[in-house]
C-alpha cells in the first residue's frame, strides 16, 4: 500500500471524491498571511530603492532563462540587504491587496489563495545577523525567529546534512499554510501547493541572474525535523520546498 499512496493522493483528490470546501460552507476565510505576536520587525529597502549598483533591473528575461542553473558552489561573498529585498519581491512581492480577500503577488497561486510562508537561513547578508528569519510580505519587513549560532547546522541538518545549505548566502524555506488553500478547494488544495511552491522558486531562479548569483532547489529534507527547526507543527504549517541562494564564484 506504501508505494501506491502517491497514485491514491492523485485519484483522491480527483473532483468526484471531494467534499464541498468550507467557503462554499460559508466558513470564515482564514487570515491573507500568518501573524506572530511579539516578533522583532525589520525594515527591508523597498524594491523602489534598489538601485542599478545592486541589482541588473535590465537583463532580459531571455538572457536570464538560459543562464539559469541549479549552483551548489558560492564565492563566499555577502549579498546586500536590497538584494535580499529584491529576492523577496520576486518571490512573494505584494502588488497589490484587495482588502481582507486576497492579495495579488509577484507569482501567481491559484485563487490568489498565498498559501506559502517564506523563512530564511540568514548567513552572510550585510547588515542582518546570522539566524532564521520570517518575511511579512504585506510589510515587506523581516522578522526576527532564532538567532542561535547554530542555526545553521541545525538547518543543514535537516536537510540531510548537505553542506551548501550552510554555505549559501542565504537559504529559502517555503512552508505551506494549507487551510488557506484547502477552504477554497477543498483536498484538493494540497495539489496546488506544491504548483504554487514550483512558482516561488522558478522566480527565485531567474531573480537571482540579475545579481550574478545561483540558486539550488532543494526537496531532499526531513521533514519533521525541519518544522520543528522552524517551530511549526508539520500539519496546519509544513516545510515544503527550499532553496539556496549565494554569489557566484569567480
Amino acid at each position: 500500500m506504501t508505494r501506491k499512496l502517491g497514485r491514491e493522493f492523485m485519484r483522491l483528490t480527483q473532483y468526484p471524491y471531494l467534499e464541498p470546501a468550507d467557503q462554499v460552507l460559508e466558513k470564515p476565510q482564514p487570515p491573507l498571511v500568518k501573524t506572530v505576536a511579539g516578533e522583532t520587525h525589520l525594515v527591508l529597502p523597498l524594491p523602489t530603492e534598489i538601485d542599478a549598483g545592486e541589482v541588473n533591473l535590465t537583463l532580459p528575461l531571455q538572457q536570464a532563462i538560459e543562464r539559469r542553473v541549479s549552483l551548489r558552489r558560492y564565492s563566499g561573498e555577502a549579498l546586500s540587504l536590497a538584494q535580499l529585498s529584491y529576492l523577496l519581491w520576486s518571490t512573494q512581492g505584494v502588488r497589490r491587496i484587495q482588502g481582507t480577500a486576497a492579495t495579488l503577488r509577484t507569482v501567481p497561486s491559484a485563487g490568489a489563495r498565498h498559501a506559502l510562508e517564506t523563512y530564511l537561513l540568514v548567513n552572510r547578508v550585510n547588515g542582518l545577523e546570522p539566524g532564521l528569519y520570517r518575511f511579512l510580505p504585506l510589510e515587506h519587513q523581516l522578522a526576527v525567529v532564532n538567532l542561535a549560532p547554530d542555526m545553521a547546522e541545525q538547518v543543514t541538518d535537516a536537510c540531510l546534512k548537505q553542506k551548501f545549505v550552510r554555505e549559501s548566502a542565504v537559504t529559502f524555506i517555503w512552508t505551506a499554510v494549507p487551510y488557506r488553500m484547502t477552504w477554497r478547494y477543498s483536498e484538493r488544495g494540497y495539489r496546488y501547493l506544491h504548483l504554487d511552491a514550483g512558482h516561488v522558486c522558478q522566480n527565485l531562479y531567474l531573480a537571482a541572474e540579475a545579481l550574478d548569483a545561483g540558486v539550488c532547489a532543494i526537496a531532499a529534507f526531513q521533514d519533521e525535523r525541519l518544522n520543528e527547526v522552524l517551530g511549526v507543527d508539520g500539519e496546519g504549517e509544513f516545510a515544503i520546498y527550499v532553496a539556496t541562494v549565494g554569489r557566484k564564484p569567480g
